[in-house]
């Protein structure tokens, strides 16, 4: 397993690098995570560096409804027969230390904690074995939603799409198994939600191959897999952390627009 950050370097470039402790070393050149780069150049400590997200010019595309729990918490009597897809726009995207800002045209704001992965070959009507072989690496996600637009919208995008609304890092580790990983959030250092992605209703192979039956992966893009119960409110003054077992912390405080 190596953990590989995007972060922004000194010429203002975004670089990736390996994250060794406290420090985290450039692959040089172009031997990027996707295309399997291990040569390691210049080091720097990591709290010296501007942490980047991953999805920076790729599609972000995610699931709802995919915990049983988070499903009854939102009003719903029975599991969805297929998937519940949507998307967010790349505009969305902030890295670990970012704000996050309440936009005025919505009163709830709730964080929802995800594990994401980074897929790594090109999918197109793939298997399940295929898809499960394409994923480059798993991540910690935000899906910030303004409840009240999603339920009067009738949709997701506008909710889901505002600015600053898809918290994304702060690193990529590759070589982890997603099956079975706790996924937690904490607001203020409050325990808000608390799930394993073995609850899965539909397991992430299963996830992608519907994906890709309908639109081509590409590599680089990013697929984040539903939230577990426990979603609620943020307000200006937040802390707010996404845990993935195995992978760091995605920190970001909240602010009012």
């Amino acid at each position: 397993m190596m953990k590989i950050a995007r972060y922004l370097g000194r010429d203002g470039e975004i670089l990736e690098g390996v994250v060794d402790g406290d420090e985290v070393h450039e692959i040089s050149g172009l031997d990027t995570m996707l295309r399997g780069g291990r040569r390691v150049g210049r080091k720097q400590k990591i709290t010296e560096v501007k942490l980047m997200p991953w999805g920076i010019g790729r599609k972000i595309i995610a699931v709802g409804k995919n915990y049983a729990d988070h499903v009854k918490e939102m009003g719903g009597s029975a599991p969805p027969e297929s998937p519940v897809l949507f998307m967010k726009p790349n505009s969305a995207l902030i890295g670990y230390g970012d704000a996050i800002i309440l936009p005025p045209q919505s009163t709830s704001v709730h964080h929802e904690a995800e594990l994401a992965v980074v897929i790594g070959k090109r999918l197109r009507r793939a298997s399940e074995k295929e898809c499960a072989e394409a994923i480059a690496g798993v991540i910690c996600l935000n899906d910030v939603t303004a409840r009240d637009l999603q339920k009067s919208d009738n949709q997701w995008t506008r909710a889901k799409g505002f600015d600053t609304f898809c918290p994304v890092g702060p690193w990529v580790v590759t070589g982890l198994d997603p099956t079975d990983r706790a996924v937690i959030c904490r607001v203020n250092g409050e325990v808000r939600q608390n799930g394993r992605t073995r609850d899965f209703i539909f397991p992430l192979p299963k996830l992608l191959a519907f994906v890709c039956a309908a639109m081509t992966l590409e590599p680089g893009d990013l697929f984040t897999t539903g939230t577990p119960a426990g979603v609620g409110p943020l307000q200006a003054g937040d802390s707010v952390e996404v845990e993935v077992e195995g992978v760091g912390v995605l920190r970001n405080d909240v602010r009012a627009q």
